[in-house]
């Protein structure tokens, strides 16, 4: 959300089930919050306009296309200022489904989705490592995701 971006109850309640199931019907939404389906259209629009609502997505299951290794990358960079040029060259990596760039130990942060093992190790050392600008990485595998979820906005 924007800063200064002004939504009140309503939208919360709104965004609140969207997020639980992004193809709920606006008609439905309004049933439930007992305002009109136009309502609902008029204010996804509002918070779509103001930055609130920044598109929807399809979630998939990754293990159950194929993707059974998921793992966190630390990444070392050679100096600060490497950062944009080492988030292009990661952005053309389909395998990192998130970047994030951090204080602390590390410069950058990624989450990486692989078929196995093998799979992870050929990223690694194929992709990721000889980019120039990181110096070195650490790699985290999960073995298991406990929960994901979005912010409470109520």
């Amino acid at each position: 959300m924007s800063k200064g971006a002004e939504i009140d109850q309503l939208d919360r309640k709104i965004l609140t089930i969207l997020m639980q199931d992004a193809v709920v019907p606006y008609t439905e939404i309004a049933k439930q919050l007992d305002v009109s389906a136009g309502t609902i259209h008029v204010r996804m629009k509002k918070m779509v306009d103001l930055g609130v609502v920044t598109g929807s997505q399809l979630i998939i299951n990754p293990s159950v296309v194929g993707y059974d290794i998921c793992a966190f990358i630390g990444v070392f960079l050679d100096k600060g200022s490497a950062y944009l040029d080492v988030r292009e060259q990661m952005k053309a990596i389909p395998e990192i489904v998130e970047l994030h760039y951090t204080t602390g130990i590390y410069s950058i942060f990624a989450k990486v989705l692989c078929r196995d093992t093998n799979h992870l190790r050929e990223v690694l050392n194929e992709k990721i490592q000889p980019m120039s600008g990181i110096q070195r990485t650490e790699t985290f595998i999960t073995l298991e995701q406990g929960f994901s979820r979005q912010i409470n906005i109520l």
